[in-house]
């Protein structure tokens, strides 16, 4: 498969990109491997004659928006393997995205039109027709139109973009609402508004991987969950095969190793919340050493006056030592990155610590840069404002819903009952709403508690397309196309909105009598940015190519320099982070963190994601805690001894994991399982951090400081035997692993604990 990076796509594209790209990847996607038919004497049970076919298509399964290549056989798919023409992905998928046929095939999808006939939450739920169905929602809709009441009603989706995301857009217009809400719970709030303070960019960048000599990430874990992972994997490797005989050194900066940490040079321990203090006392010995040569160094100097190496260190419990080596290492190293999310920008002092990575990019050159952070062009697809609903905004509405402002919520893929905490009252704020109808595949928590199941086909049953967001330098679009027929009475999301349109009386301004139709009036407008040959062949000939190539791509224009505010250098700054319940009551910090294999829980009902192991330490199943050896010998614990996780706001049960990685007052458990509904594979398994989450806020964004919580640890006396495939993580003096040629690295924490690492060195 072919290996496509950034510079090779957009010679390939071409100028004005559609006519060219879309040539360029027909052929490429053409050359599907020839398959014989070799007859056997004994046939094997799973055999089937016939000559594989292969749709290309996008992946739904998290929102980096991968392009797949689906293998189907006598109308079945098979398999899916990433698009070896998609920028993004380039040939190569997750195991998430690969199990994407198991929620095409799952046996808990939801298989035709249902009405709940007993109290909510029963899952007492009849089968009725869509023609039942859809009348009861659209003969509601049209009433409160017709009453000038269609405010009342709200649209709360999963994120989505591209032409679906319009056709929200249109549907809520007609009804005269604002009340369209995308609701993610990892979507990064404080990272857009980081680069918006910043740069004044309402878009996010393009993180230069790949040609980067030298990554430090603050909390970002870009290897398995971080905006793209696939393509951030893919930069990883390439940097890490050296240019020009330099292999790239990457740095991860996080209280507790995740995978991204374990690939990486030199991984350091920083106490919560300090990542954003860390990376301006960075700057200011970059700045102090006179390896800053901007007009504007006198007011760095002053700005960053506060964050002396000496300073910082006190603050983060990172030795001076390793903030100023890091430091230089960072300004003599080009072209160098550096890149912030996850737990760091979680805390209630997120904005401020994206801003300082931010800053730090600044002064040590690297915007604008290949290696760097390159600014990306708008997108090429429907403008269209992504609604993304803060944690803020969810407690709006469900203020607005507990006092009868709502009378209609249709919910499309969201789940908000399973990942807000409790104390939103959203379960309460959906009792109150006269009508709930989900457009989910399955019976998740939020399902469960709806009046109506209108269900959608899954993403490999239905048309839509995507414009990946963050972009990869250069605009990219890519249709997803049906590779199988609908297996079940269920029909495409944007074909359920179409017909509500139409039974609420707006045929005139949404004409389009399916989804199919919708994309292709859209796409015409992209086919009207191609060049005269491409103009010559016509719409068909170029959605066709389009179809087949799975992506289109178009060259980017010239980046305009980018002046950085004086305003915006004298407020540089980082607050210290602010948790829930006092140190001496709940001494530990809550580190909850994005399972690599269920994502935000949306994997869970996937047998494959249940049976794959955790990177990190092997379980498969369940759940579990956390804890460094040190806290867990002083409070006389070992691995599977069932403990009590208590916060302010709930408490959990779960057993212990001893995990050398982490600093002694953290403990980490990984978010996606706890469901209590969600079909068999995922209901009743495990448990869910997200319920003990204190309800804190980053100010400015409104974003859930999920990073934020501080428990207390008891134990139960109980023990269970965790389920994992791995052994003792110890030698057991048997001298079994050697290591060679790195530096032995101490990290000393507040508490005069030590954690040790090991640098590797080439």
């Amino acid at each position: 498969m072919p290996n496509i990076d950034r510079r090779e796509f957009i010679k390939l594209v071409g100028a004005g990109g559609v006519g060219v790209s879309a040539g360029f990847m027909l052929r490429e996607s053409s050359k599907n491997p020839r398959e014989y038919l070799i007859p056997h004497v004994v046939a094997p049970e799973d055999s089937s004659s016939g000559l594989a076919t292969w749709y290309n298509s996008v992946c739904s399964m998290c929102p980096a928006g991968c392009g797949i290549s689906v293998k189907t056989r006598e109308g079945r798919a098979k398999k899916i393997e990433g698009n070896p023409s998609h920028p993004v992905n380039q040939g190569r998928l997750c195991a998430l995205g690969q199990a994407g046929l198991q929620a095409l095939y799952n046996p808990d999808r939801i298989t035709a039109p249902m009405v709940q006939t007993g109290e909510r939450g029963s899952n007492e739920f009849e089968e009725v027709t869509w023609e039942q169905g859809l009348s009861q929602v659209g003969d509601r809709l049209d009433l409160l139109r017709a009453a000038r009441r269609g405010n009342r009603v709200a649209l709360l989706t999963e994120g989505v973009r591209g032409h679906l995301a319009q056709l929200f857009e249109s549907f809520m217009r007609q009804l005269s609402s604002p009340r369209l809400l995308h609701y993610d719970f990892d979507h990064p709030h404080t990272l857009y508004a980081a680069n918006e303070q910043f740069f004044g960019e309402s878009r996010l960048p393009y993180y230069d991987l790949q040609n980067t000599r030298m990554l430090v990430s603050f909390g970002a874990d870009y290897l398995t969950n971080w905006i793209s992972p696939v393509h951030h994997s893919l930069g990883f490797g390439h940097s890490r095969q050296g240019q020009d005989g330099a292999r790239g050194r990457f740095v991860q900066i996080e209280p507790r190793m995740s995978m991204s940490g374990a690939a990486a040079d030199q991984w350091i321990a920083a106490k919560p919340g300090t990542e954003g203090i860390l990376a301006l006392g960075m700057a200011h010995h970059i700045v102090a050493q006179g390896n800053y040569n901007g007009a504007d160094g006198a007011a760095w100097t002053t700005a960053l006056a506060d964050y002396t190496p000496s300073q910082v260190a006190e603050q983060t419990g990172v030795p001076v030592d390793t903030i100023t080596s890091l430091a230089d290492s960072f300004a003599a190293t080009q072209p160098s990155l550096a890149i912030g999310g996850g737990a760091a920008g979680n805390h209630s002092n997120g904005l401020d610590t994206l801003v300082a990575v931010n800053a730090l990019n600044y002064v040590a050159g690297n915007i604008g840069v290949e290696g760097g952070l390159i600014f990306n062009q708008a997108s090429s697809g429907p403008a269209t404002q992504q609604h993304q609903a803060s944690y803020r905004t969810m407690l709006d509405f469900t203020e607005a819903a507990l006092h009868g402002e709502i009378e209609v919520l249709i919910i499309n893929g969201a789940n908000p009952i399973f990942n807000l905490p409790p104390s939103a009252e959203f379960s309460e704020a959906l009792a109150q709403i006269p009508l709930v109808v989900s457009l989910s595949s399955f019976l998740d928590e939020t399902t469960a508690m709806a009046d109506l199941i209108l269900p959608s086909h899954t993403y490999l049953e239905s048309w839509g397309d995507d414009f990946p967001e963050p972009g990869v330098g250069f605009s990219v679009g890519a249709i997803s196309q049906p590779a199988v027929s609908p297996l079940y009475n269920t029909r495409g999301t944007g074909d359920i909105i179409l017909d509500l349109a139409k039974r609420m009386g707006s045929s005139e301004v949404m004409p389009w009598g399916s989804m199919e139709e919708f994309l292709k009036y859209g796409w015409q407008r992209i086919f009207r940015r191609g060049d005269a040959q491409t103009l010559a062949g016509g719409f068909d000939a170029f959605w066709t190519s389009i179809l087949k190539a799975g992506v289109w791509g178009e060259t980017a224009s010239p980046a305009t320099p980018f002046e950085l505010s004086p305003d915006v250098i004298a407020s540089i700054g980082v607050a210290a982070p602010e948790f829930s319940g006092s140190e001496e009551e709940y001494p530990f910090i809550l580190h909850p963190y994005l399972s690599p294999n269920f994502y935000d829980g949306r994997g869970a009902n996937l047998p494959w994601m249940q049976e794959l192991p955790d990177p990190m330490t092997s379980v498969v199943y369940g759940s579990w805690v956390e804890m460094n050896p040190t806290t867990a010998e002083q409070m006389g614990l070992t691995e599977g001894d069932l403990v009590d996780i208590r916060s302010p706001h709930g408490q959990l049960r779960v057993p212990v994991y001893v995990f050398p990685a982490i600093m002694p007052d953290v403990i980490a458990m990984p978010i996606g399982q706890g469901h209590s509904e969600y079909g068999r594979y995922a209901k009743d398994r495990g448990v869910n951090p997200i319920e003990i989450i204190s309800p804190q806020m980053e100010a400015t964004t409104g974003s859930l400081a999920t990073s934020a919580t501080r428990v207390t640890v008891t134990a139960t006396g109980r023990r269970v035997k965790l389920v994992k495939t791995g052994g003792t993580s110890r030698d057991l003096g048997r001298n079994i692993v050697q290591s060679t040629g790195g530096a032995h690295i101490e990290v000393t924490n507040a508490a005069d604990n030590r954690i040790s690492i090991m640098e590797v060195t080439t």
